[in-house]
């Protein structure tokens, strides 16, 4: 985008709070050149008070700013008013917006780009409506107004996705059937999730400062940037003998608009279905932030087939007192959550342990006759599950086994097996 802008929000009665909208604007590109915020009951007309619009024309004016960003959702009467009301070529992003085309520029699959279109489309249509005399529009020439051309889109866009595959779910069949246990990792935008999967995976050193080979895909970044990508990264980890596949995932934002739900869809499908979920919450935020965030993680999350484990991150920010508070006040929402500093690497290893227990998990003995074809089963349980031990006599051998009680079931099923003990 590399445009000049001023940020603005408007709240009913608290102090506005502009991080994240500042965040969003610098991840999309923007140059943040002024800011300007309102307390004051939302104008129908232009969202902000008259008065208000006219010192941000001014301040427009004296920054030289091409854009004006707006931390709401404006409606199309509102774009309109106060676009017409800012200097002559000034451009208008609302939260929304700016999602759109952060989103826009980050996707690279064929069903994100299409679902990035179609809620972008759906955004632009009332506003272009509202913007022209869509009536006069389609008199002149109905099939070559503007108006038409986004509704045609819109539904060609809409057939190419009902037609487009969906192999996630293959997918992840397919990797249990190879005996990994899924993780996923999640939670807002620069809690440290990807510096989490940095921590806890095999493939990568912390600091990546190594090339990464070129038959692994580019690791999520560690950097301080909204949306880096959109695309989740799936990462192998053996933790506690469990073999792991910890997927990053895209990170949440505040007040998501509703037609980029469906952009989430791989995301919020692979967080559902995973066998456990590591929820990163930032705790040097604001209490009633950490509140906040934690249950609408929560309303996200809802449904999802496995264990949720809370990861408060960033305690090398706070004090030991500051951080029992914290706790504390959250209790209600998540009684035991783990407090860790992912760059200072702080009680890792204990959420290593956690994520262990968590799993699903089964154990048997197995007893095989020690020939090649037992030798054979001994070998695929290295490949898909935890082997704790191995022991030989004179023809037979004992397998204690350990992994997802799916694969545990396939070896209790083998043919070769002479004796299963439940332990």
């Amino acid at each position: 985008m590399n445009s000049r802008a001023i940020i603005t929000k408007r709240t009913d009665d608290d102090q506005p709070e502009t991080t994240e909208i500042r965040g969003l604007a610098e991840s999309a590109g923007c140059e943040i050149v002024d800011e300007l915020t309102q307390i004051r009951a939302e104008d129908s007309r232009t969202y902000f008070g008259s008065g208000k619009v006219e010192e941000l024309a001014d301040r427009v004016a004296e920054t030289g700013a091409e854009m004006v960003v707006v931390d709401g959702d404006l409606s199309p009467s509102q774009h309109h008013a106060l676009r017409e009301s800012l200097p002559e070529g000034t451009q208008l992003r609302d939260r929304q917006r700016l999602v759109l085309e952060i989103f826009a520029e980050r996707a690279t699959t064929r069903r994100a780009k299409l679902q990035v279109e179609l809620a972008r489309l759906k955004y632009d249509l009332p506003r272009t409506s509202k913007d022209a005399d869509e009536g006069w529009l389609n008199k002149v020439v109905e099939k070559g107004s503007p108006l038409y051309d986004m509704r045609d889109r819109i539904d060609g866009i809409e057939r190419k996705l009902n037609e487009l595959p969906d192999r996630s779910e293959q997918r992840r069949a397919k990797r249990r059937e190879s005996g990994f246990d899924l993780v996923t990792i999640a939670g807002y935008t620069n809690a440290g999730k990807s510096t989490l999967l940095h921590r806890l995976a095999d493939d990568l050193d912390f600091d990546a400062s190594e090339p990464v080979h070129p038959d692994i895909e580019v690791t999520a970044g560690v950097e301080d940037r909204l949306f880096k990508t959109l695309e989740t990264t799936t990462r192998r980890a053996e933790i506690g003998g469990r073999r792991l596949l910890l997927t990053d995932t895209v990170g949440f934002i505040e007040e998501l608009p509703h037609e980029l739900v469906e952009s989430f869809h791989s995301t919020l499908s692979e967080t559902r279905t995973a066998d456990l979920v590591v929820l990163v919450v930032d705790a040097s935020d604001p209490v009633e932030r950490i509140r906040e965030k934690l249950a609408v993680s929560h309303k996200i999350l809802d449904g999802s087939d496995g264990e949720i484990i809370t990861v408060l991150n960033k305690t090398d920010r706070l004090s030991n007192k500051e951080l029992a508070t914290a706790r504390e006040e959250i209790i209600d929402l998540t009684d035991d959550s783990i407090p860790v500093s992912t760059t200072e690497g702080t009680n890792i290893d204990e959420l290593r342990t956690r994520i262990v227990k968590a799993l699903p998990n089964a154990r048997v003995r197995l007893l095989v006759p020690n020939s090649s074809e037992g030798m054979g089963l001994i070998s695929w349980a290295y490949d898909h599950a935890t082997v704790e031990n191995v022991s030989y006599d004179g023809e037979r051998a004992t397998i204690d086994l350990v992994g997802r009680p799916e694969i545990v079931e396939q070896a209790v099923g083998k043919d070769v097996v002479i004796e299963v003990r439940r332990v």
